[in-house]
């Protein structure tokens, strides 16, 4: 079970453009602008400026999902969180916003109306978390 990351990024919320560059970013590892731009300029029906790369990828910066480095007169960016990270990060905040609601009569209807399989699901889920709670007072 993946724990939740220490790190956060200061805004979770993301455009499409966004989330495309941060996962080409992902699968780079570290990328300059031009190598950004190059693998969604592959495509052949897209179109993207160069200067839109970079404003994405500052904004993303700014964001706290990449950082920045120099190298000689390259800028290079790279993740701050790995993609798995940020999924916890999102599925987490997804969960608090759903507990939110607070009323446990509409968690528990929510919770009856699930298929056999999300049921299951929900099953794994509430034995790993037992699991993990009782790892924590063994230790």
């Amino acid at each position: 079970m993946a724990p939740l990351p220490d790190y956060r990024p200061k805004q979770l919320s993301l455009g499409p453009l966004e989330a495309e560059i941060l996962h080409i970013i992902w699968e780079l590892s570290s990328a300059t602008v031009k190598d950004v731009h190059d693998r969604i300029l592959s495509d052949p029906n897209r179109e993207l400026a160069y200067t839109s790369v970079t404003t994405v990828l500052r904004r993303l910066t700014d964001k706290g999902w990449l950082a920045c480095d120099k190298q000689g007169r390259a800028f290079y960016w790279r993740p701050l969180l790995t993609q798995q990270q940020a999924q916890v990060i999102k599925a987490h905040e997804q969960l608090q916003r759903f507990l939110a609601v607070g009323n446990p009569d509409v968690i528990a209807a929510f919770a009856d109306s699930l298929d056999e399989a999300s049921s299951q699901q929900i099953e794994a889920i509430a034995k790993r978390i037992q699991a993990a709670r009782q790892a924590r007072e063994e230790q």
